[in-house]
């Protein structure tokens, strides 16, 4: 099944440096995704959910970090529970886990209980699987360390796997078979020019993604809604 999500869950990760006077505002962006009427699902985390309500489907974000306390090797802690996530009527979870950190093991431990947890509920399962860690480092976008990223998410059980985008299709059909029956969704990853954007999108598409789950890409365009019905041409049209 392909997916198109709208993220929202930068303010908590990098701060407000990348909102304007505009996209500062949460529900901006959910008008944003409401008027589009492309998304299978948004994304954000606990807080916003509790205060802003939205017709679209939620994924809410269970662990983040925030970028005050620079590591090396990173660790993003559970902050939320299963429990809460269905309590807010969100349809799936997302766990960031830093694939490379010295503290792996621990976030692949806290995943797979969350994994666990909400597939008893019949609730989709994201992992964030980014290549991040001394062991790792300059090879974030590495065809083989993202293809590792995604294996990992399909040995513990995710649905789906958000990495990033490795460059060329090749290599991201690499990355898309070793995730098996997980699905790979490509992350939209800091601003770039729009035509660029699109082209990546019909490349990881032509990969055999699953889909995409871009933020900054869409609500710091000029016309967010026109954007994102222009992702989803190329992601729902695609074979």
């Amino acid at each position: 099944m392909k997916q198109f999500l709208l993220a929202y869950d930068q303010g908590f990760e990098h701060g407000p440096t990348d909102f304007d006077d505009t996209n500062v505002d949460p529900q901006q962006i959910i008008d944003i995704g409401e008027q589009a009427g492309v998304f299978t699902g948004i994304i954000y985390q606990e807080g916003i959910a509790e205060k802003y309500k939205t017709t679209l489907p939620l994924i809410l974000k269970l662990n983040g970090h925030t970028r005050l306390h620079p590591d090396e090797d990173p660790y993003s802690p559970q902050l939320c529970t299963v429990q809460k996530a269905i309590e807010l009527g969100a349809r799936g979870v997302g766990y960031t886990i830093f694939v490379g950190s010295e503290h792996e093991a621990k976030m692949m431990q806290e995943f797979s209980a969350i994994e666990d947890e909400a597939h008893k509920n019949n609730m989709q399962v994201i992992a964030w699987m980014y290549p991040r860690g001394k062991s790792v480092k300059n090879l974030e976008t590495s065809r083989d360390i993202v293809a590792y990223a995604a294996r990992l998410g399909l040995e513990l059980g995710a649905d789906l796997v958000k990495v990033p985008y490795t460059g060329d299709v090749a290599s991201f059909s690499w990355v898309v078979k070793s995730a098996g029956k997980t699905g790979v969704l490509a992350q939209g990853g800091f601003k770039k020019d729009e035509n660029i954007l699109l082209k990546e999108a019909s490349e990881i598409m032509q990969a055999g993604a699953s889909g995409m789950a871009v933020g900054r890409n869409i609500w710091q365009n000029s016309d967010p809604v026109g954007l994102s019905k222009k992702l989803s041409k190329i992601i729902f049209t695609s074979p």
